[in-house]
């Protein structure tokens, strides 16, 4: 029995043997039908992501068993189930219903899809060969289903030679069991499955893809609800591939209006590789818009609506994938918008599905609807949040703040924002529970702060209800934050200004409403930003600031009345604010300062941002931080001699004092500047002269009179010595009078320092009892240590007061001429011979109680001890003496007396008797009376000094030889009995004056020169030496001053040789010894140093220098004696070195005498220099110093003649003779001249900088452009070599030079040359004309674009244009443009863009040489001129580019400059199918389409030209308006009507009854109202009201002749006639129309239909032509329907028309009357 074939099979055999001629004739057509499938399949997609897409867009339009979860599962393996040999193999499982007959015919052919013309009914499958694009990935796909089990082959069938579509029964690899292994799961097989055996280079690529896919890839499909992707592997941990289940579950819709649905969807991922973020649910936004017609496609061509779907995420995307597509057309695109929501739509999609046709039109009318969904949708969830104000900010991230790479969706994105802006979306708050919504504009920002404060406010009861009345509505605070600063900014919510802040302080209670915290940091937020926001604002104004009053209740200062009028104070610790607050109510309003409350204050205090909040209110509030110190002084300012107040500060003084508010150690000066209150004027005081009362004292009895008022001591009132209490602190008169001796300093009399005055009563005798009352005064300020005044104390040291005894006889005497002795001295006077009486205090008189006082008479001037005695005896034997009353008597009495005392060992008081008496010249000597201490008791030994000096010897003939005896006397007065060191100076003091020192003996002199030793100082010694001819030289007898001592070990000796002219000291004559007298040679002026030497030699060689007298003996003879010092290591002194230095003492060959450091010794290495220079090289030729100078190079050098050439830059830059030609000179020259430019670098700036002057004038410098000055030079570096070539421009000739000169980079920079690339392009650009080379002059400009050059004039400005790569020509910036979009300006200007400059390059053209980026509109303008004259026939598209740039540019400006300039108009020349112009007075605008239908069959063309078909940047209405401004009129105001003549059978009828019935009116609106039509309410009115205006006849005639003539100039009338059943007589807004029976005819009432219809359609829009066609057709149907209400509604309905709330009102005005 034969087996039963399959269904499934015979179909596949029919198809095999009928379509592809298997086992039949070859088909000619199969192989280029196989070229076709391949080639459609490798170039349609551009990557291999499509088939994956293409599979599930194929799922979505299966059809589906009821009661089934539509999935779709992908599972790869590596497994080969189909024997193949593939290393994996991808399997595709799909619950649909399976594949039918059709399905199997559609998939065996290309371009035959079932679903064509499907796309209304949900579809989304469009291209017919989706299932192809698995060829990418397999070489030979299986498939199935419904008992179908085939496969096709890329390879071409061997039967037929075609590949691709050629099915294949498939019985066994693979096999069911096969597959079911790997799907792996419990249940029955899906319907349909794919097996794809992957091609192995396609493996790695097929997973990353099933790896990436996202989960909101289910989001915009209506029935897949899973999807899946899993690996079958035995090993999990193998895996590799991302392992993804993903379903989605639609909430219940919720239907808004007919066009709008809206629902919450929620996706959930089971990701084993990401366990977070597995669910995400979307708010769906579906809204419904009508295609309009200028969208319309014929891909689309049956879909009559857009459904446009927004998902909205709600909270966080599932962000564990690499990317978040923006835009779906039911499968995602690669399109990334950036936005936060997902916009689906049926767009068009390239072939990839990479993206979206942008320039499509469907594409574009799509977008232009997404705005309006998006607002609908956005309005909607902002006013469903209710009372969950929470949810606003989540809300507000959907908007699309940032934005897109794609310019087409930031349009989109701005248009959001533009309709956004007019919209109440924005929370607002109302401190209430009721949400309220503003528009963005209306609504502002605070300062976070401020926010905070409020709320605060608003917590603690304050009532915040109306502070949007303060001019602004404040931002909803759970949205006012830094997190969505984006969202605001993009909503342009700006911050209140600051005045706002002031008005809300002042009128919300926001000072003493609010708790002290809150109140502090309502200040903390206005100084944080004082300075730079509220300090000029009106909150200056606004009570702000806290106080005590004087009653003690809080008040409020402003700032300003702070700084103007009051003070407010706060205190520095709050242990004494209260005390200061208390203390400022006794005071009152006198202080005009306030405190803070205390609470206040605390909170200061305890301010964390207390540094910044005390700073304001000091420097900007003007609020003093006071300690109990600082308050008094302020209240110490301001007592204004207030008797009452200025006591109470005395006890604010003493009781802050008792209270420890103020230190003992502080109060001193706070009592300097306290006023007093004294007696008799009760005037005030200020300091510490001040007199407390004494009661009872005895001091004016001594005194007198009170001394100290006089210098200003006052006596307080009494009111200080009461008691009294202040806010319970009680304070007695005692303590406030010991608080004024001890603090303030006042006193009593005793306790007071004497004045500088005298006291009366001390010139007269004081009684015993005032006698020692002024003692014990004088003990007090002893023990005080009291510095007593000059007057006070003379008045008693010198008053004859004290009562003494002198001679047994009582007598008052002044203290300073008394004694009080003890009694051994007493007795001594006794006994001694008594030579003066001696005046004692009368120590009877005053008994033993004065003995006490000791001190104090000391104080007064009395004497006590037994030198004052003495010195009182000699002194009154001094005066004898003077009066030459002391006879030889006399003398010899002196000297007994001290006899008696040495006698009876009385050293002491012997000592203090000589002291006093041998001060007197009273012995008698050869030189008259002198003092005993220069007197001299005559011996032998005087006989040498008494040659030379007149010795002062006593007169033994007068006094005897008595005088002898008393020899240890005499000693002991100092008499000189011995010629002892200090003799010495009695020699010198008596020399003669008639000595003569030229017959001096060698002692004589050493005894000169002995007292010059032993004397201290010796000045007059040496004047009576210093100038006499006295000493013995080489040379003579010589003063002091002008001779040596020179011995021969000194080693400087050879320095006084040099010139044989220096007086030395006779060695011979006065042997060695005089070498130990130096020191006093020296003294008077012999120079014995060699420091003095050689300022000897120094004078002598600048003598012999400045007369230019130095031999070559001197100058050889020096220089060796400078070699021999520098060897003995003898250091020169200071001066001789500058002598040596300086002066001009070395002859030059050709500049004269010269200094050292002016001369160079010549040497080999002066040779490069030496042709160029003029140098002071030393004369050493014979005749002069010869060669020997050559002996002393390094004695030169070290003098500063400069030997070797590395040291003469100064000379170099000096010495240099520039020559005018420098061709002739070698690099070695060069390099000399730079490297003594470089010694002068740090040294020498002033010749360096003549130098360089001097180098930078001369053309010296090669280059590759010839020898050129350092400033015309550029030096080449590495960092040139981005932007040019040596050869570029003039840089220094390295070929010349070497590489070497590139090290000179400092040195060339000073000379001028330009070593710094960013410098250079001034010179650069000075030698672009000498190029011809593009590629060299497009490298400079690109150079001077780099480094923003700027010409220095016009004539910098020049352009090259090439022609070809070496030849080319400069051109005027002016006849430039870097762009001509539109190609019309090739023949007029030079367009820069083609010939290939760089893009910088073309900047610095528009930049710097103004180069105009685009023709301007005079370029425009004289294109159009030449136009004109040249009868040139433009093209279309030359002519929409021309009046296109005339739309975009037409304004205000340009206007006049396009009417003076566009003499004629485009017309269209019907026959050849250009465009022509014509003058402008001889077109018209066709306005009227009945005319210009007329007009057109004119021979004559006269309709001035529109682009045919109108395009969107260039419409109708544009240039009708443009037209209209430069003259062109329009066709129906220019004609000439001939009326017909009707009008006698003409009747009036109501327009209303028979042409404008409202059903006509309101399909006119409806159809105006469309959105796409863009015309606003006022414009359809307006339109509408033309027809209602117009007056209508009616006329028996079947037609109206209407004839119409149109003048041109030069005499030229055009004639037309038409016959017309309607005609609209727009001017005089007459309608005429035949009257039309019910037995008229078919024919003619179609006729009359048409022609009303276009009357009244063109009489509407006559402005917009293009819609008139429309709104005719409309018209059409409508009259079919003779305009009923019910049957237009169905109409407009049918064609998705509506009329807007305003049309509504509209009509129902014009029918309610």
């Amino acid at each position: 029995m034969a087996l039963m074939i399959s269904p499934a099979k015979q179909h596949v055999a029919e198809i095999r043997r009928t379509k592809f001629s298997i086992g039949g004739e070859p088909n000619p057509l199969t192989e280029d039908l196989h070229q076709a499938v391949k080639k459609l399949s490798d170039e349609l997609y551009a990557k291999d992501v499509h088939f994956l897409m293409e599979l599930i867009q194929n799922a979505e339009d299966n059809e589906y068993p009821e009661g089934v979860d539509p999935s779709l599962e992908f599972v790869i393996t590596s497994k080969d189930i189909t024997n193949t040999g593939a290393s994996a193999t991808l399997l595709v499982f799909n619950n649909e219903i399976g594949f039918s007959r059709k399905n199997i015919d559609s998939i065996c052919s290309v371009g035959r899809s079932t679903k064509k013309d499907l796309r209304k009914h949900g579809y989304i499958g469009e291209k017919g060969i989706g299932f192809k694009s698995v060829f990418l990935i397999t070489a030979q796909p299986y498939i199935f289903s419904n008992g179908y089990q085939i496969r096709f082959n890329e390879k071409p069938c061997q039967h037929c030679n075609l590949g691709y579509v050629v099915p294949e029964w498939v019985d066994e690899d693979p096999t069911l069991e096969a597959i079911k292994s790997i799907y792996g799961l419990p249940t029955a097989l899906p319907t349909t499955i794919l097996v794809l055996p992957l091609k192995s280079a396609k493996v790695k690529q097929v997973k990353n893809q099933l790896s990436s896919v996202h989960p909101e890839l289910l989001l915009f499909l209506s029935k897949i609800k899973q999807f899946s992707i899993r690996e079958f592997i035995e090993d999990p941990k193998l895996n590799t591939v991302r392992e993804i289940s993903i379903s989605s579950e639609k909430n219940s819709a919720t239907s808004k209006s007919k066009n709008v649905d809206f629902y919450k969807l929620r996706l959930t991922v089971d990701d084993i590789h990401h366990k977070a973020d597995n669910e995400c649910s979307y708010f769906m936004w579906k809204q419904r818009f009508p295609v309009k017609k200028e969208n319309k496609v014929d891909m689309r061509r049956e879909v009559d609506e857009w459904v446009i779907t927004l998902a909205f995420p709600l909270g966080k995307r599932l962000t564990s994938y690499t990317s978040f597509p923006g835009i779906y057309s039911f499968l995602p695109t690669e399109t990334v918008t950036n936005f936060p929501f997902i916009i689906q739509a049926d767009f068009l999609l390239a072939s990839s599905r990479e993206n979206i046709l942008w320039d499509n039109k469907w594409n574009q009318g799509i977008l232009d609807c997404v705005p309006l969904a998006f607002v609908s949708a956005f309005v909607s969830m902002v006013k469903s949040v209710n009372a969950n104000v929470s949810s606003f900010p989540g809300i507000f991230q959907l908007l699309p703040v940032h934005s897109s790479t794609h310019p087409k969706l930031n349009c989109l994105r701005d248009i959001i924002k533009a309709k956004l802006m007019n919209e109440n979306i924005v929370p607002y708050e109302s401190y209430s529970v009721k949400n309220l919504f503003g528009k963005p504009k209306e609504v502002y920002r605070l300062k976070p702060a401020f926010s905070s404060i409020l709320s605060m406010a608003a917590n603690e009861g304050v009532n915040l209800h109306n502070i949007s009345s303060h001019g602004a509505y404040l931002l909803d605070q759970s949205f006012d934050e830094k997190d969505y600063d984006a969202i605001l900014d993009f909503l342009e919510i700006q911050e209140v200004d600051c005045e706002w802040y002031a008005k809300c302080i002042a009128n919300s209670n926001l000072v003493m409403g609010v708790s002290e915290d809150v109140y502090i940091q309502l200040l903390l937020f206005l100084a944080e930003d004082w300075d730079s926001l509220y300090h000029n604002t009106n909150i200056r104004n606004v009570p702000l600031l806290k106080y005590v009053d004087l009653d003690g209740n809080v008040e409020l200062f402003n700032i300003n009345a702070v700084s103007c009028s009051k003070k407010l104070l706060v205190a520095g610790s709050s242990r004494y604010a209260s005390w200061l607050i208390n203390w400022n109510k006794e005071f009152g309003c006198t202080t005009g300062q306030f405190f803070f409350p205390i609470v206040t204050q605390e909170a200061i205090r305890s301010c964390s941002e207390r540094y910044m909040l005390e700073n304001w209110l000091k420097y900007e509030a003007n609020v003093t931080f006071v300690n109990v110190g600082g308050y008094a002084r302020h209240v110490c300012r301001s007592l204004k001699h207030e008797r009452q107040l200025t006591i109470t500060y005395a006890h604010f003084l003493c009781l802050s004092l008792k209270k420890n508010y103020l230190q003992k150690h502080d109060i001193k000066k706070f009592c300097d500047d306290m006023p007093y209150i004294v007696k008799g004027s009760g005037a005030t005081v200020y300091g510490d002269r001040v007199l407390v009362p004494a009661n009872g004292s005895n001091w004016g009895e001594l005194f007198g009179v009170n001394l100290w008022e006089q210098h200003g001591y006052d006596e307080l009132v009494e009111d200080y010595t009461r008691d009294a209490s202040y806010f319970g602190n009680d304070i007695s008169g005692k303590e406030l009078v010991y608080f004024l001796e001890t603090c303030a300093e006042a006193s009593d009399i005793p306790h007071l320092s004497p004045p500088d005055a005298a006291i009366p009563t001390m010139f007269s005798p004081l009684s015993k009892e005032n006698a020692l009352s002024l003692l014990v005064y004088l003990g007090c300020l002893r023990f005080c240590e009291v510095d007593l005044p000059e007057s006070f104390l003379s008045s008693i040291k010198c008053g004859s007061w004290l009562k003494v005894c002198c001679s047994g006889s009582p007598e008052y005497r002044p203290p300073s001429e008394s004694f009080m002795l003890d009694s051994s001295t007493r007795h001594l006077l006794q006994n001694g011979p008594m030579l003066v009486d001696i005046p004692l205090v009368d120590t009877l008189f005053y008994g033993n109680e004065i003995k006490e006082y000791k001190k104090e008479l000391k104080i007064c001037g009395v004497r006590f001890k037994r030198k004052d005695v003495f010195e009182y005896i000699g002194k009154r034997l001094t005066c004898l003496a003077t009066s030459s009353e002391l006879t030889r008597d006399n003398v010899f009495s002196i000297l007994q007396f001290i006899r008696y005392l040495g006698a009876n060992h009385l050293s002491a008081s012997c000592i203090d008797f000589i002291k006093s008496v041998r001060g007197g010249k009273w012995l008698r000597t050869s030189q008259g009376y002198m003092t005993p201490s220069n007197s001299i008791l005559f011996s032998n030994e005087w006989n040498v000094a008494s040659q030379i000096s007149d010795i002062p010897i006593i007169n033994q003939d007068y006094y005897g030889e008595d005088l002898l005896s008393f020899k240890r006397e005499l000693n002991q007065l100092s008499v000189v009995v011995n010629f002892n060191p200090n003799c010495y100076q009695i020699v010198s003091d008596n020399l003669k004056s008639s000595l003569s020192f030229t017959s001096l003996s060698s002692d004589a002199t050493f005894l000169i020169l002995r007292c010059l030793q032993k004397l201290n100082p010796s000045d007059k010694l040496v004047r009576a030496l210093q100038n006499k001819n006295w000493l013995r030289t080489n040379l003579g007898n010589r003063c002091p001053s002008e001779c040596f001592l020179i011995s021969l070990e000194s080693n400087w000796g050879c320095l006084m040789q040099v010139f044989k002219s220096f007086p030395i000291l006779d060695e011979e004559y006065y042997g060695k010894s005089i070498f130990s007298m130096s020191q006093e040679l020296k003294k008077i002026g012999v120079t014995v140093d060699f420091e003095d030497a050689s300022k000897a030699f120094t004078c002598t060689f600048k003598q012999h220098a400045s007369s230019f007298s130095l031999t070559k003996e001197h100058v050889l003879s020096f220089l060796s004696c400078y070699r021999y010092l520098k060897e003995k290591n003898v250091k020169l002194p200071l001066e001789l070195l500058n002598c040596i230095h300086n002066e001009k003492w070395l002859q030059t060959k050709s500049h004269g005498y010269r200094s050292p450091n002016e001369c160079i010794l010549f040497g080999n290495d002066w040779e490069p220099i030496s042709s160029i220079s003029l140098l002071p090289f030393i004369n050493d030729c014979s005749y002069f110093y010869g060669n020997k100078i050559h002996c002393y190079k390094e004695e030169l050098k070290q003098l500063g003649v400069t030997t070797d050439f590395k040291d003469s830059a100064k000379f170099v830059a000096m010495g240099v003779v520039f020559l005018d030609d420098f061709s002739t000179t070698t690099p070695a020259t060069t390099y000399a001249l730079l490297d003594s430019l470089k010694k002068l670098e740090k040294t020498e700036t002033d010749i360096r900088g003549k130098f360089v002057k001097l180098f930078s004038r001369k053309k010296m410098l090669k280059t590759n452009f010839g020898y050129k000055r350092p400033n015309e030079c550029l030096l080449f570096s590495p960092a040139w070599d981005p932007f040019l070539k040596c050869s570029d421009g003039p840089f220094l000739d390295e070929v010349f030079y070497g590489n070497r000169i590139r090290f000179y980079k400092e040195e060339l920079n000073v000379l001028g040359v330009i070593t710094d690339v960013n410098n250079g392009c001034r010179l650069v650009s000075s030698y672009l004309n000498s190029h011809t080379n593009f590629l060299t002059i497009s490298r400079i400009y690109n150079y001077l674009s780099e480094f923003k050059w700027k010409p220095a004039d016009d004539d910098s400005k020049k352009i090259w244009i090439p022609q070809g790569t070496d030849n080319g020509k400069w051109v005027d910036p002016n006849d430039c443009v870097l762009y001509d979009e539109n190609k019309l300006f090739g023949e007029k200007l030079n367009v820069l863009e083609k010939f290939k400059y760089e893009k910088k390059t073309l900047d610095l053209f528009a930049n710097t040489f103004n180069v105009k980026v685009h023709p301007s509109v005079e370029d425009y303008c004289k294109l159009w001129k030449n136009w004109e004259s040249s009868g040139h026939q433009i093209t279309n598209a030359e002519c929409c580019a021309f009046w296109d740039f005339v739309v975009k540019n037409w304004n205000s400006k340009t206007e006049k400059t396009f009417k003076n300039n566009l003499s004629k108009l485009p017309v269209l020349d019907r026959t050849f199918g250009g465009i022509l112009l014509f003058n402008k007075n001889d077109v018209f605008i066709g306005d009227d389409l009945f005319l210009t239908s007329l007009f057109k069959s004119c021979s004559r063309t006269i309709f001035v030209w529109f682009p045919q078909p109108t395009i969107n940047f260039l419409t109708r209405n544009k240039l009708v308006g443009i037209y209209t401004q430069l003259g062109v009129r329009t066709l129906s105001e220019s004609v000439h009507k001939r009326i017909p003549e009707v009008d006698n059978r003409l009747v009036q009828i109501n327009p209303r009854e028979k042409i404008n019935k409202k059903g006509l009116l309101k399909l006119i609106l409806g159809f105006l109202a469309d959105p796409c039509h863009k015309l606003d309410t006022e414009r359809r009115h307006e339109a509408v009201s033309r027809l209602l205006a117009v007056e209508a006849f009616e006329t028996l005639e079947p037609q109206m002749t209407v004839g119409y003539s149109l003048s041109l100039t030069f005499g030229d009338v055009l004639n037309v006639e038409d016959k017309r059943m309607i005609w609209w007589d727009k001017n005089s807004s007459k309608l005429f129309t035949t009257k039309i029976d019910n037995c008229c005819g078919f024919k003619n009432a179609i006729e009359y239909v048409c022609q009303f219809s276009e009357v009244i359609a063109d009489g509407v829009l006559w402005e917009n032509e293009e819609l008139v066609p429309q709104l005719s057709e409309l018209i059409k149907l409508g009259f079919l329907v003779l305009f009923d209400d019910k049957a237009v509604d169905s109409l407009m309905k049918a064609k998705n028309l509506q009329i807007s709330a305003a049309d509504q009102r509209y009509l129902s005005s014009i029918f309610s009357s």
